[in-house]
């Protein structure tokens, strides 16, 4: 549906290298990476906001590269929201159309049916200086979906929000996704995010795009030890890989779902730990002793660390710590999956 082939831009302190994407029809299509990674200019670029000095953007198989943006019916909502403050909801809901010279009465049911879509109906009548953020990104929302876009840019729409409304303004963008299919390539730090809408997901770092794939396969299966970090492995180790399927740390043999000879990074997520006062059944897992250094409350999770001969985190709920009945000097024993120990090449950057 959308494709974005060997796109670069530089504008300086920002900039794409060779981005190649493709996004599929009614996808919800997320993208991750630091700040300054290039996700908003890459967003910019399809939305026509920048030409590409370099690359092509194909949408619904039509070049749209050198179209203006005005002409690429592609929707964008920015998270400050930029809508006209001496307009009623109603008329920055309308704005798009009224600019098509669309008929008025055609306007007026068109934004009736945004506003229902986005539970701001009883707003209409409202300046946007009255509106929580919540209300205003609804209109902001709105505004954009009214136009009927082949694809719909988000650029952190749930930043600027509290908590409880971010929760549940992410709740109303599924229920939106799923009642219009509109395709949406969403930009955000949260993980929450991700898991609670994304198809699939996009990692960039330093204007290149450096792995693609389900929520799972980014969280769980990096490519590389940037991609790791980002999305919170924690447990990250260097060590050689053998045929065998193992790998060797430091002077443990950890055993892993997928074997590859030579130098390796091995990763494991620190909630696929399981920690223990006494030795697990075997069962063919990993089975390391060590001794507890620190333990840290994060919110409703426990972060544990321990000396098992290499360094290892372990989250545990609060619950789970309580009924582990452990502290910092105790010995434990930890256990894990082979399939939960990921081993990718080693070095800071993948491919797609």
């Amino acid at each position: 549906m959308l494709i974005i082939d060997s796109v670069s831009k530089d504008l300086g302190e920002f900039r794409l290298k060779d981005v190649s994407l493709s996004v599929e029809d009614s996808e919800y299509f997320i993208i991750l990476g630091p700040t300054g990674a290039g996700k908003t200019i890459l967003l910019e670029t399809i939305a026509g906001i920048y030409g590409p000095d370099s690359g092509r953007i194909i949408l619904n198989d039509r070049d749209i590269t050198s179209v203006p943006a005005k002409d690429r019916n592609i929707g964008m909502v920015y998270q400050d929201y930029m809508l006209f403050p001496h307009l009623t909801v109603e008329e920055n809901i309308g704005f798009g159309l009224k600019s098509r010279r669309a008929d008025p009465d055609f306007i007026r049911g068109k934004v009736q049916e945004s506003a229902e879509l986005l539970n701001i109906s009883h707003l209409l009548h409202r300046h946007p200086g009255t509106l929580s953020g919540g209300e205003q990104q609804r209109t902001a929302i709105a505004r954009a979906l009214v136009m009927e876009p082949d694809a719909l840019l988000l650029d952190e729409p749930l930043s600027a929000l509290d908590v409880k409304t971010r929760e549940s303004l992410r709740g109303e963008l599924a229920r939106i996704h799923e009642a219009t299919r509109t395709t949406i390539i969403h930009i955000t730090h949260n993980f929450e995010e991700v898991f609670d809408l994304a198809d699939r997901v996009a990692v960039m770092q330093q204007g290149s795009v450096v792995q693609v794939g389900t929520p799972d396969e980014i969280f769980r299966k990096p490519n590389s030890d940037f991609v790791a970090d980002f999305v919170g492995m924690e447990n990250l180790f260097s060590g050689e890989g053998s045929p065998d399927g193992t790998v060797t740390v430091e002077n443990l043999r950890i055993e892993v779902e997928d074997g590859m000879p030579g130098p390796v990074s091995l990763a494991i997520r620190p909630e696929d730990i399981h920690l223990s006062k006494t030795a697990p059944p075997q069962n063919g897992k990993n089975i390391l002793s060590g001794c507890i250094r620190t333990v840290r409350q994060a919110g409703g999770i426990v972060r544990i660390g321990v000396d098992a001969g290499i360094p290892l985190q372990v989250a545990l709920t609060r619950q789970g710590f309580e009924e582990a009945g452990v502290g910092p000097g105790d010995p434990v024993y930890l256990s894990f999956w082979p399939s939960t120990a990921h081993v990718y090449p080693p070095g800071d950057s993948g491919g797609t």
